[in-house]
């Protein structure tokens, strides 16, 4: 197996925390992607798309797909579970996920990319040349304003977002908070509870 990934951006640090949790370590190639290092025509012959993280599993087999790459190692290396133990946690923490990337990375990425000059003609990951709509700046503001109070009432007297122990959907929220700062956005002072579990899966996550 092959990794391609550039660490500092907000999806490949969802795997790089899932990969250290589980103590899993990958052949990897960063690229830079500040640099346009990812568009290289080597990179796009694994991955058309240019996206990272990519795993190239096999001659056959590429996942493009940060929950599927952790779907994936998740089965293949058990130990340390990152998406519950039950059949129900596992579900949550798909469930989780899922809502998390859409009303969180989402709402962050809708300002950051639609704002941004580094992203000009490049709105949407992918292929395809997307050009920038600036209406879409105060959509993501909104949601991203949402999205907080929603978190902390879901975590008040919880330590973790699903059931007793750290899982991916821990992992993802904490990943949008610190993206959350490429706009310079943060967690509001009143999210009393969002912001101790910061702190604690901070701890847990960087020691």
């Amino acid at each position: 197996m092959h990794l391609y990934t550039y660490e500092r951006a907000p999806n490949p640090q969802r795997l790089k925390h899932f990969l250290a949790h589980k103590n899993i370590t990958l052949a990897t190639t960063s690229f830079d992607l500040a640099k346009g290092e990812h568009f290289n025509e080597q990179f796009k012959a694994v991955n058309p798309d240019c996206t990272v993280p990519t795993l190239v599993v096999n001659d056959d087999v590429v996942l493009t797909d940060t929950i599927a790459i952790c779907v994936f190692l998740e089965r293949k290396y058990p130990e340390n579970p990152l998406l519950g133990i039950t059949d129900i946690e596992q579900a949550q923490v798909i469930g989780w996920c899922h809502k998390l990337f859409l009303e969180g990375f989402m709402s962050v990425a809708e300002v950051l990319r639609n704002k941004s000059e580094a992203f000009k003609g490049r709105a949407l990951p992918g292929r395809v040349a997307i050009a920038q709509v600036p209406a879409l700046i105060e959509r993501g503001n909104h949601r991203l304003s949402a999205f907080w109070p929603q978190m902390d009432e879901h975590l008040q007297n919880k330590d973790y977002i699903v059931g007793d122990t750290l899982t991916l959907a821990d992992i993802d929220l904490f990943v949008v908070c610190s993206f959350a700062g490429w706009i310079k956005a943060s967690i509001p002072e009143d999210c009393n509870a969002l912001r101790q579990w910061y702190q604690r899966i901070d701890k847990q996550l960087n020691g």
